[in-house]
């Protein structure tokens, strides 16, 4: 069996020699295919690699709770924007003083963000956020404050902190202590400077640079004295606690919330899941893109291997009549199929890794690698090389001996 399976890949590799330049177009299609899955996997995996080094860097007891229910469903293509920045949050302050009220924990900052224009001696560009949080946000999130202070519980209320970007945008220059900035209308005087963080991407989903961020309750009078929290940064006094804490704090909003579980606590890794829906938009059309690339390839697949029947039928009445059966010729031609499929897979897998280190530096985070990767484009290329390869195998092995000896 050995030594016939060795034959086999000898037969397939002289077969591809033989043709090289259509085994090698029919592998383009694969390679394309699985090209696209690799670079999704490998940037998303660098997206989530990136935050769960920050979750990490910040000790690692960190919960985060999000108003509704965790969903793995893709996102309508249509949608872009989250649906809860259309509706209320289910999060409201009685859960701020249920979470702060749970023990074991050991400082709680809620997230609100606020749509509006922030003006100075310029207006800000659109990417700018207004964030309204309380003081605990500077320790939870590990900000720094480059000059003057965070926010407190005894200054002024009508004060902000902003990001050096936007600092620099809106007063051309990064040390504006003491000036003020207009938010939605109102007048707040600059009392901090963030350092400069240089990563858009976080946890927070929150662009710290271009952010200014105020009080809380000022960013509820802002809003209409309407509470709309996005997110609650909940830090644990130890990573020990945090599986405690987050069973206590899922029974205690739970029950607040008249048993709804529209709510999600999340930790470690699962902070990491890409929960914008345009990128979850981006990773589907390009799994649709794949599929199509791999459905093209396959046919190829069929396509040469059905010319490749065709052309050796005397070949295979020989060993037919030699003694060979149905099952030795279908695997001769299926080895031939998941070679040039496995062939394009590994192609692909490379190419989809250089392209993604270009792609990676226009950003912020490099492609993670991973043996998942790895095995998912070999199993895609194993499974398309069958499918594919199955039918011209089978119709070489039930060809007539005699029938084909009497060809050419």
């Amino acid at each position: 069996m050995r030594v016939l399976l060795i034959n086999h890949i000898q037969n397939a590799r002289q077969s591809l020699r033989s043709s090289h330049v259509r085994s090698a177009l029919t592998m383009l299609g694969i390679a394309i295919g699985v090209a696209s899955v690799t670079i999704i996997l490998a940037l998303s995996g660098g997206v989530n690699k990136l935050i769960v080094d920050q979750v990490n860097s910040l000790g690692g007891n960190i919960a985060i709770i999000r108003p509704g229910a965790t969903s793995e469903e893709l996102t309508n293509i249509n949608q872009i924007q989250p649906q809860q920045e259309y509706t209320t949050s289910t999060l409201t302050e009685a859960d701020i003083k249920y979470v702060e009220n749970t023990s074991n924990v050991e400082s709680t900052a809620p997230l609100m963000i606020l749509s509006g224009t922030i003006k100075a001696d310029s207006i800000a560009p659109n990417n700018s956020s207004i964030v309204a949080t309380t003081p605990s946000l500077a320790e939870i999130s590990n900000l720094k404050v480059k000059e003057g202070q965070f926010l407190d519980n005894v200054i002024n209320q009508k004060t902000a902190v902003i990001g050096t970007q936007l600092s620099i945008n809106v007063f051309g220059t990064e040390s504006s202590i003491g000036k003020v900035i207009t938010v939605r209308g109102q007048p707040f005087t600059v009392i901090g400077i963030l350092s400069r963080i240089n990563n858009p991407v976080n946890y927070n989903s929150i662009d710290f640079d271009n952010a200014a961020i105020i009080n809380f309750n000022t960013g509820k009078e802002l809003n209409q004295n309407v509470t709309q929290i996005q997110q609650i940064n909940v830090k644990a006094k130890s990573v020990a606690d945090l599986n405690g804490l987050v069973t206590e704090l899922n029974k205690t909003i739970s029950a607040s919330h008249k048993g709804e579980t529209d709510f999600s606590i999340l930790i470690g890794d699962q902070i990491s899941q890409p929960t914008n829906r345009l990128f979850k938009t981006i990773a589907g059309v390009t799994v649709a893109i794949a599929a199509i690339s791999l459905i093209v390839g396959g046919i190829g697949i069929m396509n040469i291997m059905l010319v490749t029947v065709a052309e050796r039928t005397r070949e295979i009445g020989i060993r037919k009549a030699l003694g060979a059966t149905n099952a030795d010729i279908s695997w001769q031609f299926l080895i031939e199929s998941l070679a040039i499929s496995t062939g394009g897979g590994v192609i692909g897998y490379v190419g989809g890794y250089i392209i993604a280190f270009i792609i990676s530096s226009f950003l912020i985070f490099d492609p993670v690698f991973n043996w998942q990767i790895a095995v998912t484009a070999l199993v895609v290329s194993v499974i398309t090389g069958t499918l594919f390869g199955l039918y011209p195998a089978i119709r070489a092995a039930r060809k007539d001996p005699i029938e084909s000896l009497q060809r050419y």
